[in-house]
């Protein structure tokens, strides 16, 4: 792993690392992660990870595009959602090939990403750029008192 990968859980203002399988990922860890999954997470001190996955498996249409399932993955991570798509694992079954924020994501291996996406067959929800801004949510609305 790189030596900037996020260690603990992050809070909202946060950081996870984003990750995709090495070619020597165990078949059991892969069958559970899925293929095309957007995998989040960050390092354990015991050198795993801990990672949260989103593969679309009930072809939800708000999660065409890999960016959206990376932020529900994302968004259940820092939120510590109860799911079956988490597991800590051994590092050398992921490569970290960039992060995610509740600003966006930064992907800094683009090729090893479209790699796993095109092994997929998930190349058409690839990210078009290495920045992903996301819009944030609006803001309360105000109660006016009605007289």
């Amino acid at each position: 792993m790189g030596q900037d990968l996020p260690l603990e859980r992050p809070d909202a203002t946060g950081r996870a690392a984003l990750f995709v399988p090495t070619a020597a990922i165990k078949g059991d860890v892969l069958e559970a992660v899925r293929m095309g999954a957007a995998i989040v997470g960050y390092g354990n001190h015991d050198r795993t990870l801990t990672i949260y996955f989103e593969s679309n498996r009930f072809n939800e249409p708000n999660l065409v595009k890999w960016e959206q399932k990376a932020r529900k993955a994302f968004d259940r991570l820092v939120e510590n959602l109860p799911t079956v798509s988490k597991m800590v694992t051994k590092a050398e079954n992921f490569e970290q090939v960039g992060y995610i924020s509740s600003k966006g994501i930064l992907i800094r291996r683009m090729e090893k990403l479209r790699n796993w996406l095109e092994k997929s067959d998930a190349l058409d929800g690839a990210p078009a750029s290495e920045n992903i801004a996301f819009t944030p949510p609006p803001p309360p609305k105000k109660i006016v008192e009605s007289l």
